[in-house]
């Protein structure tokens, strides 16, 4: 199955929300993903421009899209991304498909 990154930011009310009632998101995400036919594999919390990641499998991007949109239309973020991931031999046959391509008809804007 393909696997996803969700990359989310939350509103200052769900930052509120969780230091008045600190819990782990955790068993929250992993419903969410699985009843769109996903796996979790992992939920961090990050600092920086980003409060947090979950990396996640589904059968097709329209599951994965679906849970997206189940989740940010919850209203508690500021973003809500998802980020398709390529394996390194999805990347390679990507690089292949290019190369066997030959020298393609794409010029940059102003050439």
């Amino acid at each position: 199955m393909p696997h996803y990154l969700f990359r989310f930011g939350f509103k200052d009310t769900t930052v509120k929300a969780l230091t008045d009632k600190p819990q782990d998101r955790q068993a929250q995400a992993r419903q969410v993903i699985e009843s769109f036919g996903g796996k979790m594999h992992g939920y961090w919390f990050m600092l920086g421009e980003y409060d947090g990641i979950v990396v996640t499998e589904f059968p097709d991007s329209v599951s994965a899209a679906a849970a997206s949109l189940r989740v940010a239309a919850s209203g508690a973020f500021t973003r809500f991304e998802t980020h398709t991931l390529l394996t390194p031999a999805e990347a390679q046959a990507a690089m292949q498909k290019v190369k066997d391509a030959g020298p393609g008809s794409y010029r940059p804007p102003g050439s």
